[in-house]
């Protein structure tokens, strides 16, 4: 058998960061598959119901949630492997071959972690990272529309929580517009955002310099 694993949510200032892997034989999984970012939402939602409801695919997801990310003594490039690694050893076997969307610039270097990583907690297996692995695999496609269905219906809750919050992207004006808010409000930041971020330090230096407008 196969495995391919991606994740979603790596770059947002709000919300956890998302893994999953998918193993199956290539021929068994249904149509339409692509990278995630290529899929409109509701085709994305339509192939992960259709992913989770055939027969012969398996499918394991870890979530990596915000507290953690804030971690000082760690970095997104550790968490990608271990957030992948928890993945794929939730679903593999010994025998399985794996490819995975490299989080690192070194392809190599992002296998071994993961491999190793995986080693941890379930089998051995031989794991080759690419660049774009998402568009030149199909599982590992798959895995990038099961991830990034599951890191939106994760926002989708914070949305019902807070209120209209954007994408969680710090490029996304909803987001930063929401943040802005918040901390007007609040005189702090939301348990959903990662602290840690850039954009986040830069609204608190705002707010400290009394220019949240200009924010």
């Amino acid at each position: 058998m196969r495995v391919g694993a991606d994740e979603a949510g790596k770059g947002p200032v709000l919300g956890p960061m998302v893994a999953a892997a998918v193993r199956a034989e290539p021929g068994a999984l249904p149509d339409g598959i692509d990278d995630s970012k290529r899929l409109a939402p509701a085709r994305r939602e339509a192939v992960a119901a259709d992913l989770r409801a055939a027969e012969g695919i398996e499918i394991g997801v870890a979530v990596v949630e915000v507290e953690t990310i804030d971690d000082p003594e760690t970095d997104m490039n550790a968490l990608t492997v271990l957030a992948q690694a928890e993945a794929i050893a939730a679903v593999a076997d010994a025998d399985d071959a794996v490819v995975v969307d490299a989080g690192d610039v070194n392809e190599s270097r992002f296998g071994r972690r993961v491999g190793a990583a995986v080693a941890e907690t379930g089998p051995e297996v031989d794991v080759l990272a690419e660049h774009r692995a998402d568009e030149r695999h199909a599982l590992v496609g798959a895995a990038s529309v099961v991830a990034k269905v599951e890191r939106d219906a994760r926002i989708d809750s914070l949305a019902a929580e807070y209120g209209a919050i954007g994408s969680g992207y710090p490029s996304d004006p909803k987001t930063r517009d929401f943040l802005r808010a918040y901390v007007r409000e609040h005189d702090g930041l939301p348990a959903c955002a990662r602290t840690s971020w850039k954009t986040c330090a830069d609204l608190l230096d705002a707010v400290e310099q009394s220019a949240l407008s200009d924010f």
